[in-house]
């Protein structure tokens, strides 16, 4: 199952940085949040507007972004 489509890039929004759904809430805002120790729930409670899918979108995003070819030099 993908939440990709929670995900929206417009280049008149966050400088055209990705988003969720068209809040200016930047993914990079998000992950900042989880990797600071806050939990989903308290995101949640502090940002209403969200969705747990929301943020769930937001990890799947970047775990696409991490992902790269591996060049094997010979």
């Amino acid at each position: 199952m993908t939440h990709l489509e929670h995900i929206t890039v417009d280049p008149n929004q966050c400088g055209g940085r990705p988003c969720i759904r068209g809040l200016r809430v930047r993914v990079k805002d998000l992950l900042e949040l989880l990797a600071a120790g806050i939990s989903r729930e308290e995101i949640l409670q502090d940002y209403p507007y969200l969705e747990a899918d929301d943020i769930a979108a937001a990890l799947e995003y970047a775990a696409h972004q991490a992902d790269h070819p591996v060049i094997r030099v010979a």
